[in-house]
């Protein structure tokens, strides 16, 4: 039975992730990519799906862990009573192959430790042919091979390789685990001591180049170099979550694979990488942006592959029975397919972001913007499935709307301060009409609150999202009034909820319900800040970082009643959230992020 979630620690490639269990083991690893399948999917299962523990002979939970530094080397020590034993975890920088390197280290006494193997190819479907070649161990499965070299003596038990040797203090004992295509040449094994030392060389040069002042440092950092594990490096793109399936409710059927990209978390993306200093990986991640959106903008998907790939087909696998039952387990998204209005207004709101930033343009980017804006005014009066990819009828979502003003209003300014050409006259006439629609069917005036779409009694958390914008500005009694009725409505437990999902007869069309989602809570931060209840925004901040594991790492959603991170993780939507909060709260947002907001503000009254 896989563990709690919060047990878990990552290593990365900048291709892929490895999640490694508090016991030792390594649960969940997918190879080459974020998205290919697991040959380690213990996490959604049991140990028949594969995995790979390092820890003493005794067994148990560690006694410690930590990362090494500003990096994601990640160091386990048990202390037992034969002494204490250190195993060092490392995905090196992406040579040849992809490598997983693991060193066990003797820290005191003569500790008896014990390694066991279980490659599951195909999540956990296929038992690969395994062999003895040349002093090291092949596994082959079709197109999958992987070679594990180690002077450690292994041997076959059962469906498992196992191996038993004892480490005296100053001994370092290392396996590496390396994965190829099976039709490609074996691949050389790396030098483990050396793999160690590149990777803490690259973490080091990386982090070089963080810029944040303020009272939560370590957690910023720690955030930035979780999202920059989430990378993948050939493309620039960030996927949503290292995992699929883990459930937003234990034991429930709210399963969904986040191994992709979401165009939602682009303007969030970029104000967290830019407000600290990596704008190479803020320029990466547009030129990500631009290609995947490259075409008819009628085709736009709200989500794509790491690569840009935009089939996303969704499928169950059903031979896993889910993190501790939670079925069914879920591969690719059907949501990809889904019309989401915000997705425009967002591409055209971060890319704005970007030029005010002064990320120097890409040829044709304003072409592509026109053609977006182009759609955008032909279809921002259709209904939608929301931020929330509710499956459910669309609805006219409030969110949707104020996400298309905010496109418009970037296309509008990108003319009046960056001298683009374009209809600005009719640009600004479209904003306003939309500013107009939006404040007269998606505010509740009798209670005081825009709605979650139009018609609706109940609040979303996305309407949180009203003045970053610049929709309306933070001091407007409407905006004071979503705060409150948001507070009033989600905020249960300390945290918030997306949305009610038994509200307005169940929106999402799902069974069931769900744990607090993080981001949604750092956003509440984010506006109490706004609406000048500082105090009370930095205790919110302040009970969001107590989620942190002992890593720092932070899920999608936390479950109150169980006291327990829910859904995928490490989940990016929650890091961004944690470092765009912390600079909100420092004081450090940059003026050409801040103007964002009160710039925009002072054309939209009227439309109100």
């Amino acid at each position: 039975m896989a563990l709690r979630i919060e047990d878990y620690g990552l290593l990365g490639d900048l291709h892929t992730a490895a999640l490694v269990g508090a016991n030792g083991s390594i649960d969940w690893l997918c190879l080459p990519r974020f998205d290919s399948p697991a040959c380690f999917a213990a996490l959604l299962d049991d140990e028949a799906a594969g995995f790979w523990r390092m820890a003493p002979a005794s067994g148990g939970m560690c006694t410690r862990r930590r990362y090494r530094g500003d990096t994601l080397i990640l160091e386990t020590e048990w202390d037992t009573p034969d002494g204490t034993v250190r195993v060092i975890d490392t995905m090196p920088p992406r040579g040849e192959a992809a490598d997983v390197v693991r060193i066990v280290e003797g820290v005191s006494g003569r500790v008896p430790v014990r390694t066991e193997l279980r490659l599951r190819f195909d999540y956990g479907r296929i038992v690969p042919w395994v062999r003895h070649v040349d002093g090291q161990l092949e596994a082959v499965a079709g197109p999958d091979a992987a070679w594990l070299k180690t002077p450690v003596a292994l041997e076959g038990r059962g469906t498992s390789t196992v191996g038993e040797f004892a480490v005296s203090a100053g001994d370092r004992v290392p396996f590496v685990l390396t994965y190829k295509p099976s039709h490609e040449p074996h691949p050389r094994h790396v030098d483990p001591e050396q793999a160690l030392r590149d990777t803490e060389a690259f973490w080091a040069e990386w982090t070089s180049g963080f810029r944040y002042e303020g009272r939560w440092d370590d957690a910023v950092r720690r955030s930035l170099i979780t999202l920059k594990g989430l990378t993948y490096r050939p493309t620039g793109g960030i996927v949503a979550a290292a995992t699929t399936s883990l459930p937003e409710q234990l034991g429930g059927p709210r399963n969904w694979d986040y191994r992709f990209c979401w165009l939602r978390d682009a303007t969030f993306t970029l104000q967290a990488l830019l407000g600290t200093g990596f704008a190479e990986e803020a320029r990466a991640w547009r030129e990500w942006l631009l290609r995947a959106i490259a075409g008819d903008p009628a085709e736009l998907q709200i989500m794509y592959g790491i690569d840009g790939t935009r089939r996303l087909p969704e499928y169950t696998l059903d031979w896993l029975g889910g993190y501790e039952g939670a079925a069914p387990v879920r591969v690719g998204n059907a949501a990809s397919g889904q019309f989401q209005l915000d997705t425009w207004g967002e591409v055209l709101h971060g890319l704005h972001l970007g030029r005010e930033s002064g990320i120097a343009p890409v040829q044709n980017a304003w072409d592509v913007q026109k053609s977006l804006l182009d759609f955008l005014e032909s279809h921002w009066d259709d209904p939608d499935n929301g931020l929330w990819e509710v499956r459910g009828d669309r609805r006219h979502f409030v969110h949707s709307k104020v996400l298309a003003w905010a496109g418009v209003d970037a296309a509008v300014r990108g003319v009046e301060r960056h001298g683009l050409d374009g209809p600005a006259s009719r640009w600004r006439a479209l904003r306003d009409r939309i500013h107009a629609d939006v404040c007269e069917h998606g505010y509740d005036a009798d209670r005081g609150t825009f709605t979650q779409f139009y018609g609706s009694k109940g609040v979303d958390a996305a309407l949180l999202l009203i003045p970053t914008t610049g929709f309306l500005p933070w001091g407007d009694p409407r905006v004071v009034g979503t705060v409150d009725a948001v507070e009033r409505d989600l905020y249960r437990d300390g945290f918030v909820l997306r949305y009610d999902t038994s509200a307005d007869g169940g929106v999402d069309g799902l069974p069931g319900s769900e744990g607090a989602f993080l981001a949604c809570t750092f956003w509440f931060a984010d506006a109490l800040q706004g609406v000048g209840r500082h105090e009370q925004a930095t205790e919110v901040f302040e009970r969001l970082l107590s989620l942190r594991n002992d890593l720092g790492l932070l899920s999608e959603e936390y479950d109150a009643a169980a006291g327990r991170q829910v859904g995928n993780t490490p989940q990016a939507y929650s890091h961004v959230g944690l470092v765009n909060t912390a600079r909100h709260l420092s004081g450090t947002v940059p003026a050409t992020e801040a103007s964002r907001t009160a710039g925009a503000s002072a054309g939209a009254g009227a439309g109100a």
